[in-house]
Parts: structure tokens; sequence; C-alpha cells
């Protein structure tokens, strides 16, 4: 394989932070290299200069191979808010199109529909200003993977997006001809997409050709070897130290070179590595009380204007509960978040309607998207006081002083994090936690939760996080509906898809017949199907796969560039339109058979 990328000599510091020194690597044509470190220590600084946006300390050589297309995505999308989805990227995509023929400039403009009607976005005419932050994030990796680049750079091409669009992009590299370099902290989406693994460790960087858990093994034996050969060290270390206390007449002037690294040997005895990890010990619960009653919820339904985000829902929590919500974006669920635990008022806006009845014992741990309220002037150590919990949670002494505004994002949420889970709640609340967060920071606050002593509602598109924690989902659906299903995530895509699956097989079937519902999937029947509901579900059954077919259709059209610019609008708008409305009949399909 040709060589893409050669590194040779770079460094990075900020002030007297060194992120890396005189690091080198390699990438070839076709890796898909995760790159993995602690938030703030110089992932994205080391990607910027890759991209050309910054410059290594040290000079050093950055070698691309020559006449390869390079395209870089990064955390923040800079838009012009009054343009347009579709003009946005046209004019965002300068340096694809400025040279194209118009034949080839045609078949740019039909890619780029064709990738925002994959990512659901249906109208191109939307202006940018009224888009959600996944909505964004879809337009930034539209306009980059319209390009078709040989080599993408990308800095968390997941966050913000819901599962759909996750899957979509993950199926989208994994079979492109692309090489990658990306950091991502989505492990799924790591062990799918890519096939090394490169660590960026105390400003060295370190290369595991495997997944994840391939990485996390050759890291501990890197360790492991390390501190191995520190303990040897040790041991000459002492025999020196013998020599250096001797009688002056044992050390004459011949020595000197031997004084000498006695002091380096014994800079490198004192070297033990030990592995950074989030030591939740000291915020464990301390015998919290949770009473019987947690949160009853009866026929409770919210309304914003003229859109319903929650209709007529009711269940009473449990101790110890641990539910996980998911759905599309803009799909209710922060708001039902606001509405359960007791947070939203009428000057919030809205109208809610039913009754939220929380239990006396009941001691909220609230983590928000958007709730961090630093005063950025404000020292780390001024936040949370306590220096030994500090440090156990990946802020070394160097940083205690340091102003929480010169803190990375991932850092503050990290910092943001300890100071909820400091108050010792009963009921937890995690409003997409794992945005902004590091891996090594992820694996140990999954290990805190699984021992968490209290009920916990998490909102996450992180499929990994939800199938470790949570005993059964609510899926947002639409229209204020909310699904309770049994299992965890992956049990649940599984389902969809089987559902899928047998409802396009039976409709070449001559007798279709409904699709077997898994195990987990069903609910112990409460009452028959009311003779409406038999004929609604046998149409259900029938109309599923003209749909499905319908569906199927429209997407070869799209993707056989044929259509014209009014047909391609039509379809794709038809596309969206579609996809809700099996969305709508699978759901309501599952909500019969469960009866």
């Amino acid at each position: 394989m040709a060589s893409y990328l050669q590194i040779e000599n770079i460094s990075k510091s900020y002030g007297p932070k060194v992120l890396f020194e005189h690091i080198d690597f390699n990438v070839n044509e076709g890796d898909k290299v995760a790159l993995i470190a602690p938030n703030g220590t110089g992932k994205t600084s080391l990607l910027r200069i890759l991209a050309g946006k910054d410059k290594s300390d040290s000079g050093g050589k950055i070698l691309f191979l020559k006449d390869i297309r390079i395209a870089f995505l990064e955390q923040e999308y800079a838009f012009d808010p009054e343009k347009s989805i579709f003009r946005q990227i046209m004019d965002g995509s300068v340096e694809w199109t400025e040279h194209l023929d118009p034949e080839h400039l045609w078949e740019y403009e039909r890619r780029v529909q064709r990738l925002l009607t994959q990512f659901s976005l249906t109208d191109w005419d939307k202006p940018m200003k009224d888009l959600s932050g996944g909505e964004v994030k879809r337009v930034a990796l539209t306009q980059m993977l319209a390009s078709e680049a040989d080599f993408y750079i990308m800095d968390e091409p997941t966050n913000h997006l819901d599962v759909d669009a996750i899957e979509f992009l993950e199926q989208h590299l994994k079979h492109a001809r692309s090489t990658l370099f990306m950091v991502t902290h989505d492990r799924y989406f790591l062990d799918r997409v890519c096939n090394i693994v490169m660590e960026l460790d105390r400003g060295q960087v370190y290369v595991y050709r495997g997944d994840y858990m391939n990485f996390l093994e050759k890291r501990q034996e890197r360790i492991d070897n390390y501190n191995a050969e520190t303990d040897k060290v040790r041991n000459v270390l002492r025999r020196e130290l013998e020599w250096m206390h001797a009688t002056p007449c044992a050390r004459s002037g011949k020595a000197k070179y031997r004084k000498q690294a006695f002091w380096e040997l014994k800079e490198r005895a004192e070297d033990t590595y030990v592995s950074k990890q989030v030591d939740m010990s000291e915020i464990q619960q301390k015998g919290t009380y949770l009473g019987n009653k947690v949160v009853n919820c009866k026929d409770v339904s919210f309304w914003w204007e003229d859109k319903c985000y929650l209709s007529h829902f009711s269940y009473n929590f449990q101790r110890y509960e641990r539910v996980g919500i998911v759905g599309r974006n803009a799909a209710g669920k922060t708001t039902f978040l606001d509405l359960v635990t007791g947070k939203w008022n009428p000057s919030m806006g809205g109208q809610m309607t039913g009754v939220v009845d929380l239990g006396d014992s009941l001691k909220v741990g609230y983590y928000r998207q958007t709730g961090m309220q630093f005063d950025p002037n404000q020292t780390v150590m001024d936040t949370v006081p306590s220096t030994h919990l500090l440090e156990r949670f990946l802020f070394p002494h160097d940083m205690w002083m340091n102003p929480v505004g010169r803190l990375s994002g991932g850092e503050r949420r990290r910092l943001y994090l300890l100071t909820i889970l400091l108050q010792q709640p009963n009921f937890l609340i995690l409003d997409e936690p794992t945005n902004d967060l590091d891996i090594v920071t992820l694996d140990i606050l999954e290990e805190y939760l699984l021992e968490f002593k209290g009920s916990m509602i998490i909102v996450s598109h992180d499929r990994h996080f939800l199938d470790r924690l949570v005993d059964h989902l609510f899926v947002f659906c639409g229209d204020g509906v909310v699904k309770d299903f049994i299992g965890n995530y992956t049990e649940y895509r599984t389902f969809i898809k089987d559902y899928e699956a047998e409802q396009k097989a039976a409709q070449k079937a001559v007798a279709p017949t409904a699709p077997k519902e898994p195990a987990r999937a069903k609910t112990p029947a409460k009452r028959k199907l009311t003779w409406k509901e038999q004929q609604e579900l046998k149409a259900l059954d029938e109309e599923l796969p003209r749909l499905e077919a319908e569906k199927a259709d429209l997407e070869a059209k799209l993707s056989s560039g044929t259509l014209s610019p009014a047909e391609l609008q039509t379809a794709s708008t038809r596309y969206g339109d579609l996809q809700a409305l099996i969305d709508e009949k699978e759901l309501r399909w599952l909500e019969l058979s469960e009866i």
C-alpha cells in the first residue's frame, strides 16, 4: 500500500503544557485510524496540524502523497446562518467545484442531494439558522462526503448525530475506499469503521492494529512492560546509590560520566507508569435513601404552540430502575426530562396537562446538555475544592489553579459531571452525557453507573453506553407518542430491522404473514384486540409491504442518476415523507402486536 501521510518530528505546546513532542507516524492507503487520548491532551491540535489549520512548534514534516485530495471535518462547522442548506454546501465546496466542467458539476450536485436525502434532510431550501445542532452536523458531513476525497480527517464525526445518522455514516465509511484519520469516542463506531487505534499518551504516539478491545489489551501490556523495566532500573539504581555514597576517593574525576548517568537513572527509576483513571470511590452513594415512590406520571401531555411533544403519558418510575431514552433529534426528549423532574414551569413556554408527582425522598442530579454555568475566571479548585477528587478525576495538580475558561470542552464536561455526582443524588438524569467525553472517562463512568444506588434516566445516542446500562427504553416516535421497549438498544434495533426484513420478505410471498416478534420485545398480554383493532392490524400487515416497495423503488431512482432536478427534488421529498409514514405505521403495528 502507498504511504498517504508521513509525519516526522512535530510538536505542540500551550504555554508550559506540552501536548506532544517530536512525534512520528505513518498512515498508509486504506488505513482507517481512530486517535484516542484523554480530553485536553492534543487530539484536536494534532488534527488541525495535519489539515494545515495550525503549525507544529518544532517544524518537522507533514508529507501527503502527491495529488491526493484531503477533506477536513472540524468539530464546529462554520456556516452562514442566512444561506439555505443546499447553497451553504455548494458555496462551501468551491475548492471541489471551481474546476469542474458542467457535466461533472451536475454529478456533484446530484451527489450532494442524494447524501442530504440519506441524512434525512429533504428540505434543501431551509435556512441554516433554523437547523438543530444534529442537522448542522449532517450538513457538514454531506459537504465532506460529497467531495469523495482520498483522505478524510474527522474530529468527532458522530457528535450530536442521532443513531439513524450514525448508522448511515458508519456504513458509508466502512465501505468507502477513502483513508480515514479521526477522533471518535463512539466505541461501536470505532470498532465497525476503523482498523487501527492510535493512542496519544504522555506526548508520544503508539499504534495498535485491531479493534478497541485489542487496544486495551495491548496498551496494558505496554504499561506492564514499562513498569517491569522500571523495577529493573531501580535495582541498578541501588548499586549506583551505594557507589555515590562511598568515600570521595572512590569517585575520581574519571567517573564524572558515571555521576551524570546516576541522575538520569534516578529520574527514570522514579517514572512509574500509572494509568489515568476516573476513580469514583469517593463519590459513591453513602446511603442516600430512596423511598418506594420515585416519580409518578399520570396522563401527562405537553404542547409547544401547535406541536405535541408528549401525549397522555402515564408511568410510575420504580426504585433502582434504569431507563434509556432514544428518538430522533427534536422529538421532545429533553422536554420530557424537564417535565418528569419538575423542572418545567409555565414561564419556560409551552403548555402541560396531567400530573407529575415526585417522591418525598427524591434527590435529583440532573446533568443537562446546556447545564454548565461556570464562571470562566473561577479556578478548577474553586469549582471543586476537593484536591483528592480533582486528581482522581483526571485533573492533576498543575491544573488546579487554571481558570475554567481555559479548559477544553471535554474537560469542562468532566468537571460539570463531577459537580453533579458530588451531590449524591438518588435519581440521576443524564442528558447526552457522552458528548465531548473521552473514551477513558466513558469507560470508568460506566463502571460507576453500574454500581449507582438509585434510579436513572439516560438520554444518549451512544449505543455502547445504553447497552451496558439500561433495562428498557422509552422510544420517542414523534407527535408525542412514547413506546416502552423491554431490552437494550441493540435488541431494539435488531427487532426493528428483523421486522423490516420480514415485511420485505412478506411482500414476495403469496400469503404474507405477520412478523414473529422476539420474546424480549413482547410484553404480557393485558387484553384481547377489539374487532376494530384486529382489522387495523390486518390492514397494516398489507400496507407496510406496499410502502416498503415504494421506498425501495424511490431508492433505486435516487441512485440512478437519471432524474432531472425537479424530479430529484420531488422524489427526495416523497422519500422523507415515506420514511416518516413507515416509522409511524411500524410503531402502530408494534403497539397493536403487544396487546
